[in-house]
């Protein structure tokens, strides 16, 4: 392959699947070049260390969650209903990535675990969506809170049993959407 060629997105693609073949642990920025055919340099030219090419890949992967809640968020209906589907949205596509491709998810919860200022950043976006939904809600006199961004943070935290991956192993327990109900 021609240097010139090599994209940060070509990158990210050949990263995503060298994560998959090796895991978090054994995968290299050496592996990433030999699976495009540059050298490490050249990898190196776009991502300067490997805790930034990894910690890009999380926020590709965060990013393909968070893109359709932000769809959801914007929406013009009634905000019970956005805030209901959001949530369903947000834990429908984690628990299809856990059941479609578990090594992979593990692989992903791995690299969002050492991307901190990643996660932050994805997490303040999805807060940022559900409060703006909560704030859309008070305006059509749906929800009465005084505070939409601290409820957003409350609601948030009130349900990371449903969407944070720490708790992926309970995702398949046929009680789960009942809990989810009740919350």
């Amino acid at each position: 392959m021609n240097d010139s060629a090599l994209t940060p997105e070509r990158i990210l693609d050949a990263a995503e699947k060298v994560l998959r073949r090796f895991g978090p642990t054994k995968a290299t920025v050496v592996d990433v070049a030999r699976a495009l055919g540059v050298s490490h340099g050249s990898v190196y030219r776009h991502f300067p260390s490997k805790a930034t090419l990894r910690d890009a890949v999380a926020e590709r992967w965060l990013t393909r969650i968070s893109a359709p809640l932000a769809a959801v968020a914007a929406e013009d209906s009634p905000a019970p209903e956005r805030l209901r589907r959001w949530f369903d949205v947000l834990m429908k596509s984690k628990r299809k990535m856990v059941r479609d491709d578990p090594e992979l998810f593990a692989t992903y919860y791995q690299l969002t675990t050492e991307a901190r200022e990643v996660v932050g950043a994805h997490v303040a976006t999805l807060k940022a969506q559900l409060a703006r939904i909560i704030a859309d809600g008070v305006a059509r006199g749906e929800f009465s809170v005084p505070d939409p961004v601290g409820a957003a943070r409350a609601v948030f935290h009130a349900t990371t049993r449903f969407h944070y991956p720490v708790h992926a192993a309970e995702w398949s327990d046929p009680a789960i959407d009942a809990a989810f109900d009740g919350v």
